[in-house]
């Protein structure tokens, strides 16, 4: 193994170890294993999955389905945001995914009466991130609208 390698990985585990999201991410695609396969895989391996390089979304194609493995991915990642904005409020959150065959639909975080997180779907079939670094980032972008939401319209929130 190469020192390229070894410093890759070590920050891999760093960035796993020290980013809630991506712990959060981890505990959402450990609870939907129910055959106990990543029981023993290294977190990087578990979210190896949300590593889609651009041009690895280039050859995916558009024409099919939304496989069930892509369609619980997106689903685990919502949950984790969703998780990741219950620990810091306190407010339960509720997600849902609504996707067509054709990979376009939406996905909603909700507490109470109000909409915390409301994204739009296209290309699920393509969906990934470059890097655990962009997962991390673009994740805990979503919490902290989230945090500012529940903290805007507390009233909603709570009904």
């Amino acid at each position: 193994m190469s020192s390229t390698q070894t410093a890759t990985r070590e920050s891999s585990t760093n960035i796993v170890e020290s980013n809630p999201l991506l712990q959060a991410l981890v505990q959402q695609i450990r609870a939907q294993d129910h055959y106990g396969v990543y029981r023993s895989w290294s977190d990087e391996l578990v979210l190896s999955p949300f590593i889609v390089t651009k041009d690895k979304k280039r050859s995916i194609s558009l024409e099919g389905e939304v496989d069930p493995a892509t369609q619980l991915r997106i689903l685990c990642f919502y949950r984790a945001v969703a998780a990741c904005v219950e620990t810091e409020t306190g407010k339960l959150c509720q997600v849902v995914i609504d996707l067509s065959h054709e990979g376009f639909g939406w996905a909603l975080v909700w507490t109470g009466r109000l909409i915390v997180i409301n994204r739009t779907l296209r290309d699920a079939q393509r969906f990934g991130f470059d890097s655990l670094e962009k997962l991390a980032a673009q994740g805990e972008k979503l919490v902290q609208s989230g945090i500012e939401s529940i903290e805007k319209f507390a009233d909603a929130a709570k009904a």
